[in-house]
This record gives structure tokens, C-alpha cells and sequence, in this order.
């Protein structure tokens, strides 16, 4: 079951590419994941049923976050950089240092075209990482037909059998000149960058005539070759083929709050991303500025060697102030790259005003339409009553306090039932009532506008009695009602007990449901401890040379009976009990069931 904060974000994914972090209690990172469509994806996790790790996971989690990216493969190649940073313990897949792999031309007097599972700082040119391995190596092997580069070892004495069918340049045939493998490079450089009308073109071309000629599996071949090429040079803003450090900043700015998001681009990597939010009172421009100057004087925030802003920032001021390069990207991937970092924080920002927008509904919202189904003034305070009792033994009462639709925790209170014997609802209400609102009326204190009682008719009209005929107070009183299955189900109020007309799926039924699970909550809870305690003291006045004095030691002291029996003989005789006695203590509590 997930939480109302995830409830309501859960409403206000995007549908765009990009990777979703999942979060526990303790706000860790225990999930990450990736999305062609966020709000799909994440909304899966919480509705339906799940079994084995994914049910495991989805209870652990209290909050998520979302990081939007510009295409699927770049939400694929984000999610790996996260994992290896963060090792999520419900990533077993990736977490142990698993890679996508990179094309590499060696930096050699002969270059290969090879497959590398990391960049090195080598002189070597790479191009990727590539997130479909499978398409990364058969466009490896396209490459070696149309632009070959060295593919043997480059010792042989004679022509291997590569350069024969054309899949080689043969430097162990003949010296091949510098030029030339430069000229081949330039065009494999070319083709991964994405230049590749011209072969898709021509093999789709071969495809057809093979159609043509009925023969399908060379048909089949081609069309393989170009879904291969689409996959590994599919253009990519997060990656770039540029190793250098970088730090992209944008920010999003509406009802005078900034939203702010670092993106750090580190070994052609998106490795972290940092995003703050803040009220402003200067200009957007130069609460901006003063943030990244502020950002850096954190010693783990190193300056990197280039930094992007958007254009209306003073970069010629940053610079000098960083002493760093700082650029406005005009176009390219660069300019696409800080575009999403401003997307991001816009949807940051617009996330929390609507989050702040649906607690208004569930609150203010949801009292204003409870008010008017009620035929009352705006109910600003609402305090509600349950009992609890075990075939009328340790009976107790609990009242939560609602302020504004928000539970007021400070005003929660629990009262043991001194009056009555056994299970008598009416005498138990008029008990809590009595001492709630007498001490109230005692202490000139604020008396609620509604009072909500979890039961029916008996309840309400023993609340009324006391309230009117002996306070003389005309306090609105409902009781709430539940159906055979134990569920909320409405109100009744007024003299006849009409039930008050609340759609299901309004704010205001959810609010009473509320309540109503929280005096629950808190009267069982208060009601199990005393069970508890009585059971604890009772057993104690059972063993023989425990009196008042040694009972109250006891009970301070250990407070429950599992602490009890964890407890040694020497640490009993401590509280100054004697050894026969402390002896008799722990062989009671032993045989004591858990």
C-alpha cells in the first residue's frame, strides 16, 4: 500500500524517457530503474499485485524521485552510471561494476577496431557506451566489411585470410600508409557519429533485391544490419564523446520560488545530478549566480574545467569569479544537455506546487466540503473518540485532534475508564466526555466545532447528553459508521441521525476515514500497552516476597516483561532485590509465555 505522498506524485509523472530512484525510510536509494514513459513504468510498481523481490521492494519504499532524459538509450545509459554510484541493494544485476561496452580505435601505428569495456586515457578514440551489446559487436562487424582497419594481430608473414575477403587493410601484406588509415578512420568516426544515410540507404536497397530474389535469409541479414546500426549510433545528448569535466547549471523560476539542477558530466558521463529549491526576493538571474559561486565554496564540489549557463546569466563574471571556463551553448548536444537540465527543473518545481496544491484539497478543501454537507461553519478543530476493551476488561478511551484537516498531535490524548465496569459504550462515552470538556471548560481553553465519535446512535446521543444537560454546550456531535466489512462508510448526525451525504471519492469522505483509522489506530495501541502493563503487574504481585516497593523497581526499571527475561539474576539483585527472591522473579518470568 503505497503512502499519500507517493500518491499524489504518482499523479504528476511525466510520460518522457528517463530514470526513476526509489527510496526507503531512511531515504536510501534502494532502487533505480529506467522508463520510455515514467508515468507507466513507476505507476506499475503500486498498483496490482507483486510477488518475490519486486513485492519486497515496493513495501520499503516511502518516496521516489524522477530524472527526465532526452531519449530511452539515454535513460539506459544513465540508470548504469547511477547503479554503479549508488549499488542499490535491489540492483543485484548491475551493481558489481557491470558496463556497457564502447567502440575503440586503437591508438597504434596499425589501429583495430575493437571493443572496450572502459575508456582509458590511451590517445585511443571511443564512441559509445553502447546499452545493446549484441547490436554494439554486429556494428563492429559491419564496419570491418565497409571501412576494415587492422583485424589480425599484424605479425603475420603472409595475408591472413581477412585481408583476402576484404575485411582487413593488411599491413602484414604491405606497409599501408598513414594516410590511408587515416582516411578510413575519418569515415568510421563519421559513421558513428551518426553520418550513416548512405549504408542504411544501400542496405535496404540490398535487402530488396534479396526480397526479390526470394532469398530471405540474406533479406533478413540486411535488415538486421541496419536495425543494428540504429540502435548503436542512435544520437545521444547525456553521452558525449568529449572526456572533458563539465558542470551543467539551469534553473526554473514561478511564484517567487527558484528551482535549480546541477547535471555533472564526468568521463562523457552523466554521473550525479544535485537540485535545490528556494523562495527568492532578487532577480532569478542573480539569486542563480549567487547559488553556483555559493555551490563551489563546498569543498566536495570541485570547479570542473568547463561549466554551461544559460544565456541571460553574466558568464564573463562566473568565469573570472571560478576561474574556469564558462559557455552558452548556442546548439548541438551541449545546448540539448543544458535544456534538459532546465526541463528538470521545471518539473521539480511544478511537482511541489502541485503536491502543496492536492494537501490543500485534502485539507482545507476537504473541511470546506464537509462543512457545507453538514449544514455548519467553516469545522476549523474536529476531535474524535474511540474505545477499547477485551470482553470489557482494561477499558480505555482515546481522542485524536484534527486541525484544519491536519492530525494535531500535541492534542491527542488517552484516558484509562475509572467509572465503569465491563463493556457499557453509552457509560464510557459519558465518562470521556465528562472529563474531556470539564477540564476544557475548567482551563478556559478552546472547545472544538465538531466532535466525532467511532460508533453509532449510543454513542452520539450519550456525547449529546452530557454536552447539553450537564455543560450546558450545543457542540456538534456525528458518529462515524461502518459497513459489514468494518470499513468507513459515512456519518450521522442531528437529531434524527440522518446520514450526511458524502461522495466516496471526495477529499471529504477521505478526511473522515482518516480520522476515523486514527482514533482507531491510537485507541488499540493504548489499550494493547495497558493489557500489557496490567498483565506485567499482575504477575509480579503473584511471586512470593514481591511487595509494593520491589514491584515499582522492577517496573521502572525493566518496563516490559521481554527486558525482564533478557535480564540476568545479578542485574534483578541490583535494584537491591534479594537473591532468593530475584531468583523467584526470573524462574516466574521464564514460564512466562511469549
Amino acid at each position: 500500500m503505497s503512502n499519500e505522498l507517493i500518491e499524489n506524485k504518482l499523479q504528476l509523472l511525466t510520460d518522457l524517457p528517463g530514470c526513476y530512484i526509489m527510496k526507503n525510510k531512511d531515504d536510501e536509494i534502494i532502487y533505480i530503474g529506467k522508463a520510455k514513459n515514467l508515468r507507466n513504468r513507476v505507476r506499475s510498481y503500486f498498483r496490482g499485485e507483486h510477488t518475490g523481490k519486486t513485492k519486497r521492494l515496493v513495501e520499503d519504499i516511502v518516496d521516489f524521485e524522477t530524472i527526465v532524459t532526452g531519449s530511452d538509450k539515454e535513460a539506459l545509459l544513465l540508470e548504469v552510471t547511477l547503479i554503479q554510484k549508488h549499488q542499490p541493494k535491489y540492483n543485484i544485476r548491475l551493481k558489481r561494476g557491470t558496463s556497457y561496452p564502447y567502440l575503440k580505435i586503437t591508438n597504434e601505428r596499425n589501429p583495430q577496431l575493437v571493443i572496450s569495456s572502459e575508456v582509458m586515457d590511451d590517445g585511443g578514440h571511443y564512441f559509445g557506451p553502447y546499452p545493446d551489446v549484441w547490436a554494439a559487436s554486429e556494428t563492429k562487424q559491419l564496419l570491418q566489411k565497409i571501412y576494415p582497419l587492422r583485424k589480425c594481430n599484424g605479425h603475420q608473414k603472409r595475408a591472413c585470410l581477412y585481408y583476402h575477403i576484404g575485411q582487413c587493410i593488411g599491413p602484414c601484406d604491405h606497409e599501408v600508409p598513414v594516410e590511408e588509415y587515416e582516411e578510413q578512420i575519418k569515415r568510421i568516426r563519421s559513421f558513428l557519429n551518426g553520418n550513416v544515410t548512405d549504408i542504411k540507404r544501400d542496405l535496404k536497397r540490398n535487402m530488396q533485391e534479396a526480397a526479390e530474389e526470394m532469398n530471405y535469409e540474406r533479406a533478413a541479414e540486411f535488415r538486421d544490419q541496419v536495425a543494428y546500426i540504429e540502435r548503436t549510433v542512435e544520437r545521444q545528448s547525456i553521452i558525449s564523446n568529449n572526456y572533458t569535466p563539465r558542470d551543467f547549471f539551469n534553473y526554473y523560476m514561478d511564484k517567487g520560488w527558484i528551482s535549480i539542477q546541477v547535471f555533472f558530466v564526468r568521463q562523457a558521463t552523466l554521473i550525479k545530478r544535485d537540485a535545490t529549491m528556494f523562495p527568492i526576493v532578487d532577480t532569478p538571474e542573480e539569486e542563480f549566480l549567487s547559488f553556483i559561486l555559493q555551490y563551489y565554496q563546498d569543498p566536495n564540489n570541485i570547479v570542473p574545467k568547463e561549466v554551461y549557463v544559460p544565456e541571460e546569466v553574466d558568464h564573463a563574471l562566473l568565469e573570472e569569479a571560478l576561474e574556469t571556463k564558462v559557455y552558452v551553448p548556442k546548439q548541438g548536444r551541449k545546448k540539448e544537455l543544458l535544456d534538459l537540465t532546465g526541463k528538470n527543473s521545471e518539473l521539480a518545481l511544478k511537482e511541489k506546487f502541485h503536491l502543496i496544491e492536492m494537501k490543500e484539497r485534502k485539507t482545507t478543501g476537504a473541511i470546506e466540503v464537509l462543512s457545507e454537507a453538514m449544514g455548519l461553519p467553516y469545522i476549523e478543530r474536529i476531535e474524535a473518540f474511540d474505545h477499547s476493551n477485551i470482553q470489557g476488561t482494561n477499558p480505555v478511551s482515546a481522542m485524536v485532534s484534527f486541525k484544519d484537516g491536519m492530525p494535531d498531535k500535541t492534542n491527542y490524548r488517552k484516558y484509562k475508564i475509572k467509572t465503569v465496569i465491563g463493556s457499557n459504550e453509552f457509560a464510557t462515552t459519558q465518562e470521556v466526555i465528562r472529563r474531556r470538556y470539564g477540564r476544557l471548560l475548567k482551563e478556559r481553553k478552546d472547545l472544538p466545532d465538531l466532535i466525532l465519535m467511532d460508533g453509532g446512535k449510543v454513542q452520539v446521543n450519550a456525547a449529546v447528553d452530557v454536552l447539553e444537560n450537564e455543560f450546558g454546550l450545543s457542540i456538534p456531535v456525528a458518529g462515524m459508521v461502518k459497513d459489514t466489512k468494518h470499513r468507513t462508510a459515512g456519518l450521522i448526525f442531528g437529531d434524527a441521525h440522518e446520514p450526511v451525504i458524502l461522495d466516496p471519492r471526495s477529499q471529504a469522505f477521505h478526511l473522515v476515514q482518516r480520522i476515523q483509522e486514527e482514533v482507531h489506530r491510537f485507541a488499540i495501541t493504548f489499550h494493547r500497552n495497558v493489557r500489557s502493563k496490567n498483565s506485567f503487574t499482575s504477575q509480579l504481585d503473584d511471586i512470593e516476597g514481591v511487595g509494593p516497593k520491589t514491584r515499582t523497581k522492577v517496573l521502572r526499571h525493566f518496563k516490559s516483561m521481554k527486558r525482564l527475561k533478557d535480564a540476568d539474576i545479578e542485574e534483578i539483585k541490583a535494584l537491591g532485590i534479594p537473591q532468593a527472591v530475584a531468583e523467584r522473579i526470573k524462574e516466574t518470568v521464564k514460564q512466562t509465555p511469549d
